[in-house]
Order: C-alpha cells, then structure tokens, then sequence
C-alpha cells in the first residue's frame, strides 16, 4: 500500500462523501450542463438570453416576413371586413416601405397582399359564406 498525502480539503471532501453528505444531490448523475460552452465564444450571450426568455434579434427583413405570416394569420381570424382591411393595409405599409428602402438580411421577396382578393376568400370562409 502506497502511502498517500491528503490535504486537509481532499480528507474534508471525503470524509463527507463517507457521510452521505453528496447523496442527492440536484442533478446526481446527469451529465454537466453547457459542457460545450467554452468552444462557444458567444455561449455567455446565448445563455443571458436563454435565463431571461429572449430571443436573438432577426434581420428586419426575416423580422417583417414574420409580421406580415402574423398578420396574415390575423386576418383570417379577424371578425369583420373593416379589421381584416385595417391589418392588410397596414403590413401592406410595412411591405411597399420594406422594399423601398435597402433592408439587411436576405432578400424580402415580399409584395403587399391584394386586399380585395383577400377579402373575398375571407368572406368564403365564413359561416353561410360563398352560398
């Protein structure tokens, strides 16, 4: 048998192992969290966003193709004709300024919704629409 030095914190250490003191612990055999994080430069950021509920920022290009599928969406769940034009109009606003102006990210490749055309198909979605 080997002797072998222990330090004071080592015999501190097991002497609490022995204890159970280690015993059911939070997390007792799964694998450390963010093992990988330290290949990640940005791991800090992802992980600030990640305590607080955020997301990362979009492009304001991918940013307004998400609003104009959301408005969409809204339109069709909208109760009357004057709310389905008020929220077509509007992205369709956002869209025509959208490709005006010289937006980063990928290309917008959106063009404002024809409203009428829109409308009628909402209207034959309705209940008794369409007979």
């Amino acid at each position: 048998m080997t002797d072998r030095f222990e330090t004071l914190i080592d015999r501190q250490i097991r002497e609490a192992q022995e204890r159970g003191e280690f015993d059911d612990l939070p997390g007792a055999g799964k694998p450390l969290p963010n093992r990988n994080e330290l290949n990640d430069e940005l791991w800090w950021v992802k992980r600030k966003l990640a305590d607080e509920s955020l997301t990362m920022p979009l492009p304001p290009s991918l940013a307004l193709r998400k609003e104009a599928e959301s408005a969409l969406a809204e339109a069709r769940a909208a109760a009357t004709e004057d709310e389905v034009r008020r929220i077509l109009e509007e992205i369709n606003g956002k869209i025509a300024e959208g490709n005006r102006k010289a937006m980063s990210g990928p290309p917008l490749n959106l063009m404002p919704y024809d409203v009428e055309e829109f409308l009628d198909a909402w209207r034959e979605r309705r209940p008794g629409g369409g007979s």
